[in-house]
């Protein structure tokens, strides 16, 4: 069994910064595309980055510029560096993992606020 782990979310004010973190078990883990979306109330839950297993990165278009995912598989965590925050961002933000098909595992999410 699988599980994705995220932690670092809180609140900041707008132009601040978050890291978020996302702790996978299973020695597999570091093989598979690692990807971070996020949830707005009454909002469709929104593509925000992802990570290959060898590094190659997407991000969607609204945070492009501003956010950087990375990865540690010797630790087995992915990571969400968030700068220049912006109230929009406030959602709670899941990491799931890509097996190829489908988005087969998610954590339970950490929720973002950004005050203006």
């Amino acid at each position: 069994q699988v599980q994705l782990v995220e932690s670092g979310g809180g609140l900041v004010q707008a132009g601040g910064s978050l890291r978020l973190s996302c702790a996978a078990s299973g020695r597999t883990s570091s093989v598979y595309t690692m990807a971070w979306f996020r949830q707005a109330p009454g909002k469709e839950r929104e593509f925000v980055a992802r990570i290959s297993a060898v590094g190659i990165k997407q991000y969607g278009d609204s945070v492009k510029g501003r956010f950087t995912i990375s990865r540690d598989n010797a630790k087995n965590t992915a990571y969400l560096q968030m700068n220049s925050l912006k109230p929009e961002d406030t959602a709670v933000y899941y990491c799931a993992r890509y097996n190829g098909a489908n988005y087969d595992y998610w954590g339970q999410g950490t929720q973002v606020t950004v005050s203006s």
